[in-house]
């Protein structure tokens, strides 16, 4: 069934379609949202950082017809692929992918044989189960790349790893760019994480934010996930 991946009982793995590192979050209940409200989840195995550049071009290798992030707009030029040679900015390839649309996040994810996030999952997967407010527990400077960072672009992906990581080991759950969900409501799909123009309320574990569909700007990014077919015992 596509967007499940077979793993054995380990708590990280290396997805065999994308050479991306993949870490498994466990079924059970977790605290979700402003409320903190008890929900039940399954499952799955989710990307430890964001879609790098690097690993975009492998998606846009192997389907030359999908367009390259490019904008007109003179904010995006920092981050502008090369629509001749389909490349990505120098120095960029460990960077989150940004100028990618909703369509563009769910175009990848069907390449790489998985999904993108509900935004239960991704909140679980950002939070624990303790209902902590960042990943790493509280507020503390140096954690993630928000505009306190004063850094105001992207940064690579894991720079803040591992202390700024959540309690299953995903690093730029806080920051750096918004992330993509599969969860829509009345306004848009919801995007989670906030930014490195945006301060830390937005970096919190529960705040949600929403984008237009087609919508591909530079705040914005995405990583995948995968459910799980246990088929045996670890060696």
């Amino acid at each position: 069934m596509v967007g499940e991946g077979i793993v054995l009982k380990h708590n990280t793995m290396i997805d065999q379609k994308t050479g991306k590192e993949m870490v498994r979050v466990p079924a059970g209940t977790f605290l979700f949202g402003q409320a903190v409200e008890e929900r039940e989840q399954s499952e799955f195995w989710i990307d430890k950082t964001p879609v790098t550049n690097a690993e975009y071009k492998r998606f846009l290798d192997a389907n030359p017809e999908h367009a390259v992030p490019f904008t007109e707009e003179d904010w995006g030029r920092p981050h502008n692929w090369d629509r001749n040679d389909r490349t990505s900015p120098m120095g960029r390839d460990n960077h989150p992918v940004v100028l990618v649309s909703h369509e563009d996040a769910v175009s990848y994810a069907g390449w790489a044989e998985a999904r993108l996030p509900t935004e239960e999952e991704w909140e679980k997967a950002a939070r624990g189960t303790d209902g902590r407010r960042y990943p790493w527990g509280r507020w503390a400077a140096g954690l993630c790349n928000t505009v306190e960072a004063d850094i105001l672009d992207t940064t690579p992906v894991g720079q803040y790893s591992p202390d700024g990581d959540s309690p299953y080991g995903c690093a730029d759950m806080g920051g750096n760019v918004w992330e993509w969900t599969s969860t829509k409501d009345d306004v848009g799909w919801i995007v989670r994480g906030g930014s490195f123009i945006n301060d830390r309320f937005y970096a919190r574990c529960a705040f949600r934010e929403w984008g237009l569909e087609d919508s591909g700007v530079r705040l914005y990014g995405f990583r995948v996930v995968k459910s799980c077919i246990v088929i045996g015992e670890a060696p």
